[in-house]
């Protein structure tokens, strides 16, 4: 089982568009969510669930100060996979949402994703294709073992969509909240998803 961390709320959270620029931090709310969901994970392993093997993130600074009270409330460290980095938005890395939205492209972004390439960028395609590689990885390192991997809102809707078997123009209706998790199984018969942007309790992940 991968169970898909979104990171921590940081200022700029649903404001900007940071991407994979360094030096954004959370902020004190995505450090208290961070915590929070560490607590989550690790309730897993008292109620006799079986619990997370391994931590991953991406490298940005935002993953991985999500990360780390995770891997230490379940005693265990933080491992960097650059596959799970968030989309690179090139041109668009650092804009504000209000004036992104306002561009002719911004309908395609939203409407028709598969299309779509950032300029300078990836394309959403590219995104999805790197982000179930890295989780095919994991999945090969940790067969029949659970672990988390920490990235970002995109780059695990993405995921979600390809596990689902729905189209990628239809990713943009899935949504992805800071610090929620999205448990996804896998099999032979292939991948199962448990359940999508939980901010509660854990207690019922089970394969059917």
């Amino acid at each position: 089982m991968v169970l898909l961390v979104r990171h921590g709320k940081t200022p700029t959270t649903g404001k900007v568009l940071p991407g994979r620029a360094p030096g954004l931090h959370l902020s004190d709310e995505g450090r208290a969510q961070a915590e929070a969901v560490g607590g989550r994970l690790a309730a897993l392993v008292a109620a006799g669930r079986r619990p997370p093997v391994a931590v991953y993130a991406s490298p940005l600074e935002r993953t991985m100060e999500t990360a780390r009270p995770i891997a230490r409330q379940l005693g265990l460290r933080v491992r960097t996979e650059r596959g799970l980095l968030e989309c690179e938005f090139g041109e668009w890395t650092g804009a504000r949402l209000t004036t992104l939205v306002k561009k002719p492209e911004w309908r395609q972004v939203q409407q028709w994703p598969s299309g779509f390439r950032f300029p300078g960028g990836e394309s959403f395609q590219e995104m999805q294709a790197r982000m179930s590689s890295a989780i095919a990885r994991l999945v090969e390192m940790h067969r029949g073992e659970t672990v988390v991997a920490v990235s970002h809102a995109d780059p695990i809707k993405a995921a979600v969509n390809m596990a689902a078997g729905t189209h990628l123009d239809l990713f943009q209706r899935l949504v992805i909240s800071p610090c929620s998790v999205s448990a996804l199984a896998y099999s032979p018969a292939g991948p199962a998803v448990l359940t999508v942007n939980s901010t509660a309790s854990l207690d019922d992940l089970a394969v059917a």
